[in-house]
């Protein structure tokens, strides 16, 4: 299975991009970004695209792919609608329709998160992005979408946050995401279970095409 990987510098999907390089039934693996990871693997190949608003350029780069992850996000944080629609749902829709012009039958899935909403009409501005984020990847006509709405994620093998303020919670309160694992453990999920999930819902295919935590480790198992 050849897989393509946005995000790779970030958090989830340097988490997602791990697992993928370790599967054994994944035997490619592109990573697309305005940057190099820094990882260097036989199966990885990097693609260093700095205009995420247009695909058509490197069509022939991104062809012949299994499945498309996409783990690139920002926070909205001091963000106005029009910058954050564009870092989020822009970019994001210029590589999905790219794609299913190359291969409608691929498996395309996003990361969003709890609180998404897909009636596109409430008051949260992140949450209305991210729900027509959802609905128009829905709606593109892949052979297979899924959308991925993980909580709280711990971070494991030695990834660091992109987010500083996210990288102190973790330095500060892992001890706390950990607690809360216990006490609610179908609410927190890893890097880990993101990336098997992703992994096994293109094998296997899923009954939801929008998944929460729990259905996120369910896959992962």
């Amino acid at each position: 299975m050849k897989v393509i990987i946005t995000g790779t510098t970030g958090m989830v999907g340097k988490g997602v991009l791990l697992e993928c390089l370790d599967h054994p039934e994944i035997s490619e693996v592109l990573s697309i970004s305005r940057k190099t990871t820094g990882i260097k693997h036989e199966k990885l190949n990097e693609l260093i695209h700095t205009d995420f608003s247009e695909f058509a350029s490197v069509a022939e780069q991104i062809k012949g792919y299994d499945a498309c992850f996409a783990c690139m996000g920002v926070s909205s944080a001091g963000m106005k609608e029009e910058q954050y629609t564009r870092l989020t749902y822009t970019f994001t829709l210029a590589l999905a329709k790219e794609l299913f012009n190359l291969n409608p039958a691929m498996t395309f899935t996003y990361v969003s998160g709890v609180g998404t909403d897909s009636s596109e009409k409430g008051r949260s501005m992140w949450a209305r992005v991210k729900g027509k984020t959802e609905n128009d990847l829905l709606n593109l006509g892949f052979k297979q979408a899924f959308m991925f709405r993980p909580g709280a994620i711990i971070p494991l093998r030695g990834i660091q946050p992109s987010s500083k303020l996210y990288r102190v919670l973790i330095m500060n309160l892992k001890w706390l995401l950990k607690l809360a694992r216990r006490i609610a453990p179908d609410a927190i999920v890893d890097t880990t279970q993101v990336g098997l999930a992703m992994i096994n819902v293109t094998k296997k295919g899923y009954v939801k095409k929008v998944l929460h935590p729990h259905d996120i480790q369910i896959l992962a198992e």
